[in-house]
């Protein structure tokens, strides 16, 4: 997993990473993985009024990386706008819980093992931004952190059925991380935001105030904790009656049904005895499947995350933690 750190403006920080990269000739567009076609182009365009109206200063941070890569932003915008949108291999699995004395989110990363190489943990601390502590298995664009005042975010990719010009899912934990302290913050704003792609959003802040956000270009629902103990979680589809219609169960989805039932039992099971260790059971399989997968088949685990919201504390797994061990990062600063 590489390790970056960001601080100064947007575009400065865009810059001086795209040009180290470059320094070391790792040119981004040049891999594999970055794929422009022109119905992305068209779509990203699409895209563009309304980052330039809410967030222009990603705008900045991707040109800065254009530029230090000495590249086209306009492939890098295109690149990044329409992530999410076009294609389909994220797949992961979120849960957050809470009792006196823990509010806890965990959160497996499921992806491909052929790139793992390029999975990143960031450490962003800008100007006119909250500082984060995230990872992802792209750039920009988070999947998963946690602010300096506490407030912690996940993504569940869901397969699109529908899409419409506005933010991705990586843009919008990215978005969340940076300018809300709260859950009912990230509420607020999700609901004024333009929403691409399809995607649920596990939020919990220091308050212990616990969210699931099932959400796309259509319609947003809000999912809390129920009769079945203070907790929620999710996996790869959508579970709220209002948003199943945008389920798509014609695409492997890597077993996210039953890396939801076994989330979801395990904390109904375990209602009072809420711990980090019971989060890194969970996500490291002992309560039914999560993370065993064939590496072969080029599927596994990339990383899993535990933010001890309540206590402050990170714990990360660069790789399966069904095979390694949680290490605690120190280096966030909180408020």
């Amino acid at each position: 997993m590489y390790h970056g750190r960001f601080k100064g403006t947007h575009y400065n920080a865009g810059y001086k990473w795209g040009e180290l990269l470059y320094k070391n000739n790792n040119v981004i567009s040049n891999k594999h993985t970055f794929i422009i076609t022109k119905e992305r182009k068209n779509f990203a365009k699409q895209c563009l009024p309304i980052y330039e109206k809410y967030y222009p200063e990603i705008l900045e941070e991707i040109r800065g990386i254009a530029d230090g890569q000495k590249s086209s932003y306009e492939d890098l915008y295109t690149f990044l706008l329409s992530m999410y949108c076009f294609e389909f291999d994220n797949h992961c699995t979120c849960l957050a819980m809470k009792n006196e004395s823990n509010i806890i989110l965990g959160r497996n990363s499921d992806f491909l093992v052929s790139i793992e190489n390029l999975y990143m943990n960031c450490l962003y601390k800008l100007e006119n931004s909250y500082a984060f502590n995230g990872n992802t298995t792209a750039f920009v664009e988070m999947e998963d952190g946690i602010n300096e005042y506490g407030l912690a975010v996940g993504l569940t990719f869901i397969y699109p059925k529908i899409i419409k010009a506005g933010f991705n899912a990586g843009m919008l934990v990215r978005y969340l991380l940076e300018k809300c302290k709260t859950t009912n913050e990230a509420i607020e704003i999700l609901k004024v935001l333009p929403i691409a792609s399809q995607q649920t959003l596990t939020i919990a802040d220091s308050t212990g105030n616990i969210v699931i956000v099932e959400c796309n270009a259509e319609n947003i629902e809000i999912i809390k904790s129920n009769k079945d103990g203070n907790f929620v979680t999710t996996a790869n589809e959508f579970n709220s009656n209002s948003m199943k219609e945008y389920n798509n169960y014609n695409v492997d989805n890597w077993r996210a049904e039953e890396r939801y039932i076994s989330s979801y039992n395990a904390l109904k099971e375990n209602n009072h005895n809420f711990s980090i260790e019971l989060t890194k059971d969970i996500l490291s399989g002992k309560y039914g499947f999560m993370c065993q997968y064939d590496r072969k088949t080029n599927a596994d685990t990339v990383w899993s995350v535990i933010y001890d919201i309540k206590n402050k504390k990170i714990y990360r797994v660069e790789g399966n933690p069904n095979r390694k061990h949680f290490k605690e990062d120190t280096r966030l600063k909180f408020k």
